[in-house]
């Protein structure tokens, strides 16, 4: 039973959260005044109510793209090129336009931000047709480290939610030496192959209806055909009380038309539940990722509605072992980034400093 706890824990892409939605105004004095008035009993943990802020922006001015490891990346650049590095990484089924709303403010305060398209995401492609099109949680975490020396970062501070938190925790166990600190959605999100086998309760069970329809060729035709329609729903789901325009989820799901995206997703999902193998290159990277390694690197961890029972993030905290702070946003969804700016962005210079 602590095994199958852990894995609900830990494992946390839970669709159906169990905490009530609230409703505020959310602005940057407001959210300081959230914080001050906090009645937690650590000062560093904050609840905060927000509401999912309506986009100001619509697009990045600056898209480039350069050749790092396997891929030719494609990413978002703003703020000054000297400035001091945050990389902010998008999950599924998602893409840059989560930040497009946090980008400018970090922008305007001085740092160089960097936002990446995921390989099988918008412009990003394999310089190789032979390259497997794999979608583990090591590759991924490999495309970034591969990007910063491409650019040029030695250090950075690393922001993400959904498959961006996974992969900002992974860089900051492995290679802490290239993380000056993390922002992480949802806490502590490395998968652990060994646990995912177990079973738990029907109930939490459902949250995974996607992962077992991606493990049938019907999932594979079926994403294949109507993925724009499929991220709508989860969407929807996942953040109910963002009202998100036809507009704003046609330029994310622009991204999702990239010929390796299908691949990838169902790579991601079948390794995950065990159906296929690590690759054997990176095996030794897996292996020290399902000992669950504890994070050293200044962390603030964010919690909303999506997250339910776990919000409080007490499941995850002896994962992180240097300077430390949970924030809990009220009132929104999974996509943090993009239905609270303002707030995501403050963390993100929180742990810079």
């Amino acid at each position: 039973m602590a095994e199958i706890n852990e894995r609900f824990n830990i494992d946390r892409r839970r669709f159906f959260g169990t905490a009530a939605m609230a409703i505020a105004g959310a602005q940057l004095g407001t959210f300081a005044r959230a914080d001050a008035q906090s009645g937690s009993a650590n000062p560093a943990d904050t609840t905060t109510v927000l509401t999912p802020q309506p986009g100001t922006h619509t697009s990045f001015s600056s898209l480039k793209q350069v050749k790092a490891g396997l891929l030719n990346v494609g990413y978002a650049e703003a703020g000054p090129p000297d400035g001091e590095p945050v990389i902010l990484l998008h999950g599924w089924p998602y893409d840059i336009h989560s930040y497009v709303d946090v980008a400018p403010i970090l922008a305007s305060s001085g740092y160089r931000v960097i936002v990446p398209y995921l390989r099988g995401y918008g412009s990003t492609t394999f310089l190789s047709s032979s390259t497997a099109r794999n979608g583990e949680q090591a590759v991924v975490a490999l495309d970034i480290i591969a990007l910063m020396d491409a650019l040029k970062i030695e250090k950075a501070v690393l922001g993400g939610f959904d498959w961006g938190s996974r992969t900002v925790a992974i860089i900051a166990a492995l290679w802490p030496e290239r993380c000056k600190g993390i922002v992480a959605v949802s806490g502590y999100l490395i998968t652990n192959r060994k646990l995912t086998v177990l079973p738990l309760p029907p109930k939490a069970e459902l949250g995974w209806w996607y992962q077992y329809y991606f493990a049938t060729e019907n999932g594979v035709l079926g994403y294949t055909k109507y993925r724009h329609d499929f991220a709508k729903l989860i969407w929807t789901i996942v953040s109910p009380n963002w009202h998100f325009s036809d507009a704003t989820f046609d330029r994310t799901a622009a991204a999702f038309d990239n010929p390796d995206h299908v691949a990838i997703v169902i790579s991601d999902y079948r390794w995950r539940i065990n159906l296929v193998k690590s690759e054997p290159q990176y095996a030794h990277l897996e292996a020290r990722l399902d000992r669950g390694p504890v994070i050293a690197v200044p962390t603030i961890t964010i919690a909303s509605d999506f997250d339910g029972a776990n919000a409080s993030g007490t499941a995850y905290r002896d994962k992180f072992s240097g300077k430390y702070s949970h924030r809990i946003f009220k009132g929104i969804g999974h996509n943090v980034p993009q239905e609270a700016p303002q707030a995501f962005a403050e963390a993100v210079v929180a742990v810079a400093h």
